[in-house]
């Protein structure tokens, strides 16, 4: 396919991503506009307030600015009618993520990657462009370097890695395929950057299921706090309504928590807070229904649950040795130890960039600091997952790996045998060679 074709058809792409990103948030604002004002609405301020809510989904802190006449009406006091937002809801930035990445690899699978990976950035940032120029209401204000520029980066890092991975197994026949050739090229040591990737992303999948499974289990409960917490807001059905809708877009950042505890580093809900599998350190925490599912056990013995973090980097480290061993590759102690040590340090990046963006501002004073602390958890991850890792790609090989890789021997010596003496086609059994353990190609 023609460049200019796959980056139109990118470009497409990347307009859709924007247009359904919007469409979501604009739907309901629409919906909540006509239920609880009416006809007198101000239409004019529904836009500003999607476009500012499209740019604090992609990463952008919205400074807050409560009105002076909210304020006397409310009793809120003036300290507090003024402060900034910063903690994602990641839902959005997810689906822009997984998105981009969709388009870049139809880029990277017609041919034309780089191309298709320019010309989707290109009309994604127009967009964002456009949104940072319109949006903005006086309650709410986004900076506009980040509002342009936070929404773009995401659709170009999941356009780019979609692109890459697709490239690097399929072959673009251009610069990814003469870095592959020359990381083949390594011998023994080729192995290692791939492994590596891909012992990470399955510990990133294990933990973030844990996690999501975390968020049920307390979903299940400690949903009567939740309920509770409903209750006692106090609102109607609309407003309950548009709580459950906020409330699930940070259902992502709730799993990034629930991994945070489970690695042990916890996060905080607030400065001077803990919630972590060694205790929970909690003074008064805002009335949101979600929090009520935080857990209040206060044991040591919650700490066992560091294990599973080893537990998923040993899956990892045994999903790689199986396919080592199968292809004969990497079989020195050297080139395992750096996929195990590329496994943690991959993953404890992931986590770094995950707690980030979990991590923020929910309110003035004492809760600007919530969320996890990014270098305690990516310490917390990568050396547990380094333990688990390494024990599966380190150990001694048992007696039936040796004996694998003695039939395949077997087999390579017999069929250079037979191709000399122009006997039968290797893989062929001849009678009276019935060898145990033999494996079928």
């Amino acid at each position: 396919m023609q460049r200019l074709t796959v980056a139109l058809l990118a470009a497409l792409d990347a307009a859709i991503a924007a247009a359904v990103g919007l469409a979501v948030l604009l739907a309901p604002l629409t919906l909540l506009w006509t239920i609880a004002i009416g006809a007198t609405a101000d239409w004019g301020a529904l836009w500003p307030a999607s476009g500012t809510l499209w740019q604090f989904g992609h990463g952008a802190a919205m400074q807050i600015q409560i009105p002076d006449e909210v304020v006397r009406a409310t009793g809120i006091a003036p300290a507090a009618a003024q402060f900034t937002l910063s903690l994602t809801p990641l839902a959005l930035l997810l689906f822009t993520l997984l998105f981009a990445a969709r388009s870049g690899r139809r880029a990277s699978a017609a041919g034309a990657w780089i191309s298709g990976v320019i010309g989707g950035t290109v009309v994604f940032a127009v967009v964002s462009l456009l949104v940072a120029l319109t949006a903005g209401t006086p309650a709410a204000r986004v900076p506009f370097w980040a509002g342009a520029l936070l929404p773009v980066a995401v659709y170009f890092a999941g356009a780019l890695a979609g692109a890459v991975k697709h490239a690097w197994s399929e072959g673009d026949g251009g610069p990814i395929d003469r870095l592959h050739d020359l990381v083949d090229g390594w011998g023994d040591w080729a192995p290692v950057p791939a492994e590596a990737v891909r012992g990470a992303a399955v510990t990133v999948v294990v933990l973030t299921g844990l996690g999501a499974l975390g968020v049920a289990a307390m979903t299940v409960l400690r949903g009567g706090e939740v309920i509770a917490l409903f209750e006692s807001a106090h609102v109607d059905a609309l407003g309950a309504t548009v709580i459950t809708l906020g409330q699930l877009a940070y259902l992502p950042t709730l799993v990034v928590w629930a991994v945070a505890w489970i690695a042990g580093p916890g996060f905080a809900v607030g400065a001077g807070t803990a919630v972590s599998p060694a205790g929970t350190q909690l003074g008064v925490v805002p009335g949101i229904p979600v929090l009520g599912l935080l857990p209040p056990v206060d044991s040591f013995w919650m700490l066992v649950v560091v294990l599973i973090p080893i537990a998923a980097g040993a899956l990892a480290g045994w999903m790689i040795r199986s396919k080592l061993v199968w292809e004969g590759s990497a079989v020195g102690y050297g080139p395992r130890a750096a996929i195990a040590a590329g496994i943690a340090l991959l993953s404890a990046g992931v986590a770094a960039l995950a707690a980030v963006l979990a991590s923020g501002s929910i309110g003035p004073g004492r809760l600007a600091e919530s969320g996890p602390q990014p270098g305690a958890l990516a310490l917390a991850i990568g050396l547990e997952v380094l333990v688990g890792a390494a024990i599966l790609l380190l150990a001694p090989r048992h007696r039936d790996e040796l004996a694998e890789e003695r039939t395949d021997r077997w087999h390579a010596e017999m069929a250079g045998f037979e191709a000399a003496s122009g006997g039968s086609p290797s893989g062929e059994r001849t009678s009276g060679q019935d060898t145990p353990g033999t494996r079928v190609d």
